[in-house]
């Protein structure tokens, strides 16, 4: 979160059943394998069950634990698509087997959101219709009275008192500063008193919204208010969180003062926590680590690594020396020793985004994971057992995100990044950079023949400059002694294992998504066209694609030279070498196929449909296609081991094909490994 307002929320279109199924009564899922971690935006724990503990993610993914936090597993997936952020859980003291979940679209404008309630601890969940489509970035329930819930979102504050069968404005509409509200709060004691923080400062009503007035008096103005807590027992205490800093009221919010021993670049301050056992104990998770005041915010102590950026804090009613901490990228980091020591508790948690899958050439059990939006914590995971367990192999990346892995054929492997191309040889601890780009020119120019004659002669001489290759590099390609990289500044290649790189634009394309080869023909891929070389590269043609295709995604180059693209239209297909395409539409998706593929191994042509996880195949030539496979996860890359396959997904890190269903599907592959992107 930041002090400028954000770009948010466009309409999302729910089921139109407003409903959401929880991950076991979806269609088989494939199992999920890790790297652990990732973002977790929200944490909340049963009140008649402390190891029962909720985890929100920022992809619509709800997760659960029963073992306080030791492990998880995914229980549902809200919205139709990877954008809602579910940043705050709720469960009904009472009764836990009723629970609320907010949620906002990351890509809407001013809609975008719901509440969803389910009944039966989880298990089935559905939309509440006086919320839908709103970006709802709060949610608070009543202490006193559990029935009532108030919600903010980017146009008001809505109250609901028949836990969300109906709901109500309780803010002026169209007002002009109550609204873009970021924070909830509701008296412990009074369900009609209710702190609202917005992007500029906060409000406050002590009726249920008949009348509100601004509680700003010692706050630094223009000061975005991310969360306010009320006392539990003393209702008149009340802290509020800003980009400003942390602010604390003893009179009910009619007066603030900002509190000291926070350093500035620690102040922003996300959310705010009391200890259940102790009220004194309040813990602020700010941008630069988790705080923690023991004297009511006169002192404050860091007590976690200021790398970490801390979302929510959960602190176990029963122990208040266990403590959970959702955090951007680390996941779920647990500590119990009150602050002491955190370690990471990720088991069964994977909210990673994972652009490249590779498979070792020479150990099938060893896969290769390319990850991008999580820097330090990022970069390339390998596994040496198939996924069990893995290990993060980044020192030399520099926090930069990994779009594509390739493998030389002395064992090294390479990765395309947001900052050029690396190298980490077999067995190497470290990447190195290799983006020595040669760019060649030929100077000619007529000279005197010498000093005294008045002949002349023509000169020719090679110009040799070398410059660093710094572009997104989307894919790569060994083929061989010769290495290809498409990149967002043309197309190179490398014939000296990576120590030299030519080229650049091809016919005046920069943007190079992807780029195949077999034998002399090579094929690239920008948005909107497709390249052609038949003589390795020394001229090209482009082919046109048809203009009903508005975004290419990927191109493959299956036995005797035929074409197939992946196209947001579908598949096209050319035997022609791109002179004319077809629109092939039996048996495969009509839309969004995100990428094509040749199983040298299985002798056979994968097909991956963008967003659904579906995998296609064909043993004879694209003449015929059947569903392989489900993943049941947005996919970018598939790999096949010993006949089983494995994807990279947008969110939800590597998972895998059930071995009974790979048995079921893969017995015409060969045993062995291939990799497949």
């Amino acid at each position: 979160m930041t002090c400028s307002l954000h770009k948010l929320l466009k309409t999302l279109v729910l089921l139109a059943a407003l409903s959401v199924l929880p991950a076991a009564a979806q269609a088989q899922h494939w199992i999920p394998l890790g790297p652990d971690g990732g973002n977790v935006r929200s944490l909340a724990y049963d009140p008649h069950n402390p190891d029962r503990i909720f985890l929100g993610t920022s992809s619509g993914q709800l997760f659960l634990s029963v073992d306080n936090g030791a492990s998880w597993s995914r229980v549902a997936h809200f919205g139709s698509d990877d954008d809602y952020v579910l940043d705050h859980v709720l469960v009904d003291p009472r009764n836990s087997a009723t629970l609320y979940v907010a949620a906002w679209s990351v890509n809407g404008q001013v809609e975008g959101g719901d509440v969803f309630r389910s009944d039966d601890g989880g298990q089935s969940w559905r939309a509440l219709p006086g919320m839908h489509n709103k970006s709802v970035r709060a949610l608070a329930m009543s202490v006193s009275d559990p029935d009532t819930l108030v919600a903010g979102a980017l146009d008001g504050v809505y109250r609901t008192s028949d836990r969300g069968a109906s709901w109500q404005r309780i803010s002026p509409d169209h007002h002009a500063e109550i609204k873009n509200i970021e924070s909830i709060a509701v008296d412990p004691r009074n369900p009609g008193v209710v702190y609202a923080g917005t992007w500029h400062l906060a409000w406050k009503t002590d009726n249920g919204g008949s009348t509100w007035r601004p509680i700003r008096k010692g706050m630094i103005d223009d000061s975005d208010v991310f969360s306010v807590l009320v006392d539990r027992d003393n209702s008149s205490v009340v802290y509020a969180s800003a980009c400003s800093g942390i602010y604390k009221s003893e009179a009910a919010g009619e007066l603030f003062h900002k509190i000291q021993g926070i350093p500035f670049e620690a102040r922003r301050t996300r959310v705010l926590r009391q200890d259940p056992s102790n009220p004194a104990t309040v813990y602020a998770g700010t941008t630069e680590g988790l705080w923690r005041t023991q004297d009511a915010g006169k002192t404050w102590k860091r007590v976690s690594d200021p790398s970490v950026t801390v979302n929510d804090v959960l602190v176990d009613p029963r122990h208040a020396a266990r403590i959970l901490l959702a955090t951007d990228r680390s996941g779920v980091l647990a500590s119990t020793d009150g602050g002491a020591t955190f370690v990471a508790s990720n088991q069964g948690f994977a909210h990673r985004q994972v652009h490249a899958l590779l498979t070792d050439n020479h150990d099938p059990a060893t896969l290769y994971a390319g990850l991008v939006s999580d820097r330090e914590f990022g970069g390339v995971f390998v596994s040496h057992d198939s996924g069990s367990h893995w290990q993060q192999r980044s020192a030399g990346l520099g926090g930069r995100d990994v779009y594509t892995l390739a493998q030389a054929a002395d064992g090294s492997v390479l990765a395309g990044t947001n900052g050029g191309i690396f190298l980490l040889e077999r067995d190497g601890r470290e990447w190195r950079a290799i983006n020595s780009v040669v760019r060649e020119t030929t100077v000619t120019k007529t000279v005197r023949a010498s000093a005294k004659s008045k002949k002349k002669k023509t000169v020719t001489s090679h110009l040799v400059k070398r410059t660093e290759l710094n572009a997104r590099v989307n894919d790569l390609q060994v083929a061989g002694d010769r290495w290809l990289a498409a990149t967002a500044d043309g197309l190179y290649a490398s014939q000296d294992g990576g120590k030299s790189w030519r080229g650049g634009p091809v016919l005046g394309q920069s943007l190079i998504l992807s780029v195949r080869s077999r034998g002399p023909l090579l094929v690239a891929s920008t948005p909107s066209a497709v390249l052609v070389s038949s003589n390795g590269g020394e001229s090209w043609k482009l082919s046109a694609v048809p203009a009903y295709v508005t975004r290419v995604y990927g191109v493959a180059i299956a036995p005797e030279s035929e074409l197939w693209v992946a196209t947001r239209e579908g598949a096209l297909h050319s035997s022609d070498q791109g002179a004319s395409w077809e629109h092939v539409l039996a048996g495969l998706p009509a839309r969004d196929l995100g990428s094509f593929t040749y199983d040298e191994m299985g002798k056979r042509l994968l097909a991956i449909s963008l967003g659904t996880g579906e995998v296609f195949s064909s043993a004879d030539s694209g003449r015929s296609w059947r569903r392989t496979a489900n993943a049941g996860f947005p996919t970018r890359a598939v790999a096949l081991v010993h006949g089983r396959l494995f994807a990279a997904t947008s969110f939800d890190g590597i998972v895998a094909q059930p071995r009974g269903e790979a048995e079921a599907t893969s017995r015409a592959s060969n045993s062995g490994g291939s990799s497949l992107r």
